[in-house]
């Protein structure tokens, strides 16, 4: 392995500052060559990443009394800075459309931005642009319908510029004609079966896998060919959280399920000894965190009976508030308790998620059973026991985890250990890697 700043092969005896660049904070954590964690810092995550990974390092350097302008440590990145896909539809019908999009995009990264139904027009077109889209997923309706408002509609998106991708999911009858009329606009297109083949019915499951691969390409935030930061964070933080869990998972000899609380995303893995290469499934929720995603929190928690009108009435204007924050730390213990119930609503939307996803809401992991779940993410650095042990209380009480968690451990990662386990797993340093979730995660 060669250390991207120095072009230097990595130094298994050297400390090495793990670093997690988030949509809203670079967290950076400086593990030295046993596995102890040395230091901790953390800095907004800035519009060209750079920056804000250079200010993280120097701040977790200075922390242990590291000389500044002395030698560089060694380095090891993941990002998740692109945050979710974002993804409108664009279909015939509205109610259709708007649910066909939600369940193309729960767990796969995405988040929906904006639904157009019916013929496109100018201001359905600025309307489109202005939502910023990652995605644009096009719609027909049945198969067999008329396909007129669906070729209107690749007319019009062919037509209206941009480098946008579309998923076009419609009836083979049409899907020729249709991908002829947005390639000739130069549009680049993935096509899928139709979402919608009979009335009334919604086939998510082939787009939701192109969406999760879209995904996974745009969520560093940068293109791996970037420069310095391309060269740093080749590494997405869903895939070195996934190393942690399956670290964690031979330590312990047990199922590990851990929920990754971020800003923009909540991620759950799931991880089995016995599965060498790593964890079986990782679902990432695009909808759920605790600053720009946390409306979509508090707007799940009602749908699945877990907050009640009065404590969403409650939580309401904090939501509001922290969405509109970008990279804040809580300023009060009132607010620290905002942060930590939304983190907990959030890990037990996502968990419940993954389970139905899994099919595994019995009590089993991916290939055994679960021995241990772990609720990760920058949001649990808080230093109140009490606090975080009502959010374990949260999650290990749900009425509809309680199947498959009624005997389960849940533990806090207070110290952001998993991440950087997972990026020592990933780089070779297998023991410092065990050594830093015994002393911090045991089971």
């Amino acid at each position: 392995m060669t250390d991207p700043r120095s072009g230097e092969p990595e130094d298994p005896a050297a400390a090495v500052v793990c670093l997690d660049v988030g949509s809203c904070w670079t967290k950076a954590v400086l593990v030295q060559p046993d596995g102890t964690p040395a230091g901790f810092a953390e800095h907004p995550t800035t519009p060209d990443l750079l920056a804000g990974v250079d200010a993280a390092v120097a701040a977790v350097a200075a922390s242990v009394g590291r000389p500044t302008g002395g030698p560089a440590p060694d380095v090891l990145a993941c990002s998740s800075a692109g945050g979710p896909l974002r993804l409108a539809v664009v279909g015939a019908e509205r109610l259709t459309a708007t649910e066909a999009a939600y369940r193309v995009c729960r767990s796969a990264g995405a988040r929906v931005v904006g639904v157009h139904a019916g013929p496109l027009t100018d201001d359905g077109l600025r309307d489109l642009a202005g939502q910023r889209p990652g995605v644009v997923l096009l719609l027909g309706g049945s198969d067999g319908d008329d396909p007129a408002v669906l070729l209107h509609n690749a007319r019009r998106l062919a037509r209206s510029g941009g480098d946008r991708p579309v998923l076009l999911a419609v009836d083979d009858d049409a899907r020729d004609a249709a991908l002829g009329l947005l390639r000739a606009g130069g549009r680049t297109v993935t096509a899928c079966p139709n979402v919608t083949p009979r009335a009334g019915e919604i086939v998510p499951g082939p787009v939701r896998s192109a969406v999760a691969e879209l995904y996974a390409r745009q969520a560093l935030g940068a293109h791996p060919d970037a420069g310095r930061f391309g060269e740093l964070a080749r590494t997405r933080t869903p895939v070195a959280v996934a190393a942690g869990a399956a670290a964690l998972a031979r330590l312990t000899g047990s199922g590990v399920l851990v929920v990754d609380v971020g800003s923009a995303t909540t991620d759950v893995h799931s991880a089995s000894p016995a599965r060498a290469g790593g964890p079986a499934v990782v679902t990432v929720e695009g909808d759920l965190g605790v600053r720009d995603a946390a409306g979509g929190v508090l707007i799940e928690a009602q749908t699945e009976g877990i907050v009640d009108p009065v404590e969403a009435d409650l939580l309401g204007p904090a939501v509001a508030a922290l969405q509109a924050s970008g990279p804040t730390v809580p300023v009060d213990r009132g607010a620290a308790a905002e942060d930590r119930r939304l983190a907990a609503v959030a890990a037990v939307v996502a968990l419940r998620r993954h389970l139905r996803h899994t099919g595994r809401l019995d009590g089993s992991g991916c290939d055994g059973e679960i021995g241990l779940v772990i609720l990760t993410g920058g949001v649990f650095r808080q230093r109140d026991p009490a606090g975080l042990a009502a959010v374990a209380g949260t999650v290990r009480r749900d009425p509809v985890l309680m199947s498959a968690l009624a005997q389960v451990g849940v533990r806090v990662d207070s110290e952001s250990v998993l991440a950087p386990a997972g990026l020592l797993a990933a780089h070779g340093r297998d023991e410092a890697a065990r050594a830093l979730l015994a002393e911090r995660l045991p089971g």
